[in-house]
Parts: structure tokens; sequence; C-alpha cells
């Protein structure tokens, strides 16, 4: 059994996020407290949970309970498979309904009575607890550090537009697709989608119709060291044109929403409507679309009259002046 934490900004997506993810490996959600998903999956999902964007950790989950003695109880009978030196830390979450103060100490001392060492400034395996309205408590695989990310937001970039979704719902979205061999953004912009994409080892695939985008983006390829891109100036409203032969697994992108001069002298919803059909066309049969619009403009109906299913909306905030959602859309 494993157990994923969410992150909180935007928790509907970060949830579908890892069920896409077990999807391509091997496993489900079959419970949540919170930020705190139970997860049915094993060593084949790791790989897959390895690529999260909307995660903060997960790990193996070894221990579920109604209170603290029970807790401490189940553990002293659990097996713990701890390397080296040890420390227990405890997150307590929102929902929490126990008195958790004391309650890494107590357990440090049945997993030390086990004959694990305890370390608490440089530990080789972390032990986390988390208290929601039930107790967990398991050892954490993987740390997604918030620093891995923050190095390729926009103003990290050596090509900088300050327009930019964040690397983590970048990464999310091209999660989302469920793709596993390569991905399409038709506005590509600076290439925040695709600098995510292909870290995850996908063939990236872009288009703008600037050209001063098509050689920024690919300056920002070639600093986070991704190789495998194909970059083109043109028109997504046009990419049968642009890719006659060809048809995408997956498509994720970030339209632009802004002024006039942005959208090449377009009216906004026209282009919308426009680049929909034109990413159907170029979309393998099965294949998802992740796309972000205003809340002002209707993508659910405006994509489904094209022929998609909708699978996924979640809503986002930005500022005063944006709301938008974000759609994960079927062929």
């Amino acid at each position: 059994m494993l157990y994923v934490e969410i992150l909180g900004n935007l928790p509907e997506m970060a949830r579908d996020e890892v069920k896409a993810m077990l999807e391509l490996g091997g496993g489900e959600i079959i419970g949540q407290d919170y930020l705190f998903l139970k997860v049915d999956a094993g060593e084949k999902a790791f790989p897959f949970l390895d690529r999260l964007g909307l995660a903060h950790e997960y790990g193996l989950l070894l221990v579920e309970a109604d209170s603290v003695e029970e807790l401490l109880q189940k553990a002293g009978e659990v097996e713990w498979p701890i390397k080296g030196a040890f420390k227990v830390d405890t997150e307590t979450m929102a929902n929490c309904r126990h008195d958790v103060l004391d309650l890494p100490r107590k357990l440090g001392a049945v997993i030390h009575a086990q004959g694990f060492r305890v370390n608490l400034s440089k530990p080789d395996t972390v032990v986390r607890v988390y208290c929601g309205e039930r107790l967990y408590a398991g050892i954490r695989l993987r740390y997604f550090d918030p620093k891995d990310f923050e190095k390729r937001k926009a103003h990290h970039r050596p090509f900088f537009r300050p327009i930019s979704l964040h690397p983590r719902v970048s990464r999310a979205l091209v999660n989302l697709t469920k793709a596993t061999r390569e991905i399409l953004d038709p506005f590509m912009g600076a290439g925040g989608i695709l600098i995510e994409a292909g870290l995850l080892g996908l063939r990236v695939y872009g288009v703008d119709i600037r050209p001063e985008m098509v050689e920024g983006a690919e300056t920002n390829l070639k600093h986070y060291g991704v190789r495998d891109y194909t970059l083109k100036l043109g028109d997504a409203t046009r990419l049968e044109d642009l890719f006659p032969d060809k048809k995408f697994e997956a498509v994720a992108t970030d339209p632009p929403y802004g002024t006039a001069a942005t959208l090449a002298g377009r009216k906004r919803d026209e282009l919308y409507r426009k680049a929909l059909r034109s990413i159907y066309n170029v979309l393998e049969d099965g294949g998802r679309l992740a796309i972000a619009f205003p809340t002002d403009f209707n993508g659910k109906a405006e994509a489904e009259a094209v022929g998609f299913r909708t699978l996924g909306r979640y809503y986002q905030r930005v500022h005063k002046s944006l709301e938008r959602y974000f759609y994960v859309f079927e062929k």
C-alpha cells in the first residue's frame, strides 16, 4: 500500500493527476483524507508517480489508526523497512482531530526499540505521520523538492516572458494527458510545458505564430537539457498543414488570453474554436488534450461541439482580472 500527499492549491486537479499516473502504472486511489491519498499500487507505479507535479511526496503506507494509542500499538507490530538511521516527521493537516504534539517522540521510541538508530539532523529514512480524520504512518520514498520546480520558473529561464504557467502546473497538464511517448503544444510561447514534458522523457513538438517565441523556446529547451524536440513557426488553427502526416498521442497547451497583439490580431473566441478543431484533427483516437481557457469562454461546450469528451475541469483564480479553468478532453 502507498500514500501520496497532494498539494492544496489545485486539489481536484492534483488528485486526477495521481489517478492518471496510476492508470499508467497499474494502481488506484482507494481513499482520501483531506490531502492524503491512500493508494493501492506496487513498485510498477513508482516511475509514473515520480512524474507528479502537484504532489508533495509519496511513500509506503504501513499503519492506519483511529487513535494515537492504536497507532503506537500497530507500529510495534510492523516490520519497518528502514535503511540506516531514521527520524519521525508529523504532518498535521487542516482536518486533524488528534493530539499529536508528542507523537514523533513516542513513535520514534517504538521504532527505536526494534533496533533502529535515530538521527534527527541527517536521517537516511524519514518516517511520516499524517493526522487527519484518522492517523497514518509510513516511510517516505520520494519528496518533490519545490526548489527543483522553482529553478524552472519563467524568470529563471534564459528566454524570459512573464506570462507562464508554474512548472508544477505545466507538468500536471502533461500528466493529465497520460502521454508516454510525445506531446504537442500548439501555443508553446517560451516553452514551459515542453520543458516539463521533455524532462519526463517525452518527445516534444511545439508551434508558435511568433518567430521570437520559436527561437526563445529552443533556447530554453536546450538550457534545461531537452534535446528531443521539433519546433515550428506556424498557426495553431492550421496544425494539419504543419504536420500533414502526423497524429499526436497527446496535446497540452495554455492559449493566450490577453491583448490583440498576443492573439496575432484575431478575436479570442474565434481563435480558441478554430484551434480546438485543428487539435482534434491531429490527435490520435483516444488521445487527450489538456488546455486552459478563461472562465468566460465555455470550453466544455465548445470542445464537445467539435467531438471531444470532457474528462475534467478545474478552476483557478490567477488574479482579479483572470479566472480560468483547466480542462482535460479525450478524442
